[in-house]
């Protein structure tokens, strides 16, 4: 694995050793990755560097530590790349992973005077509440709350929430969804958010403002959605 005589880094021939065992199945998530001294010992090179290449390891997500019990290989992140305006359904089927959503709330409510303006509806008109959690393989992803005006979309039921909202409102209202405006946030974890998405309080999440529209000009929905930073990352082309 360590080549002494190499340009490269040794403890960067380490990362993409690890990195590789990841990749092939060989270290699965939940295994406890052998201690510092022992990799020391069996290369013959400091434990400065193999700390170092873990250190790295941790930081980019591949690793974590547990204080006394040592470090253990991480589930890997869900990509999501920013090209496109897919459902949280739609990109899990993509992925060959199973969505599914636990319902938390649903009712119509007034929409105060912010989110009126944001729906581009007069202040108290109906408006979908929706909380969800969102799930990927039976793991949480995601506490999701969408607010939908309910005089654009109508009819909308538990059932159909349950599945696809957007297969919805495109193939059963025949409402054409154009394009959404999307922000990102670093965040921590409150309570009930740490709850939902079995994290701890205080735990790194994503917090992201969706808007999404119709190819008329309305606004179809607000969503406000918390990810956990440890199973989801986004990803983007950026062109000069």
């Amino acid at each position: 694995m360590i080549d002494k005589n190499s340009p490269l880094p040794i403890y960067h021939q380490i990362v993409e050793h690890i990195k590789s065992l990841i990749e092939k199945g060989e270290l699965k998530p939940g295994d406890c990755l052998p201690s510092e001294r022992e990799y020391a010992e069996s290369y013959e090179i400091s434990r400065m560097t193999v700390r170092q290449a873990v250190n790295e390891l941790v930081s980019e997500g591949h690793l974590y530590r547990i204080r006394g019990k040592g470090t253990f290989i991480a589930e890997r992140k869900i990509e999501q790349k920013l090209a496109g305006l897919t459902s949280f359904t739609e990109d899990m089927c993509a992925r060959g992973m199973k969505p599914s959503s636990k319902l938390l709330r649903f009712e119509i409510v007034p929409a105060h005077n912010k989110l009126a303006k944001q729906l581009g509806i007069k202040e108290n008109g109906p408006v979908y509440d929706i909380v969800r959690i969102r799930f990927a393989d039976n793991v949480p992803m995601a506490l999701e709350n969408t607010y939908i005006p309910a005089n654009l979309v109508k009819g909308l039921t538990e059932e159909i929430i349950s599945q696809s909202l957007y297969a919805y409102i495109e193939e059963k209202l025949d409402l054409k969804i154009k394009d959404s405006d999307q922000a990102i946030e670093a965040s921590v974890a409150d309570e009930k958010q740490s709850k939902a998405l079995e994290i701890k309080k205080g735990s790194p999440i994503l917090f992201i403002q969706r808007n999404t529209f119709l190819t008329n000009g309305a606004t179809l929905e607000v969503v406000k959605s918390a990810y956990r930073a440890d199973r989801y990352k986004f990803l983007i082309n950026m062109k000069r």
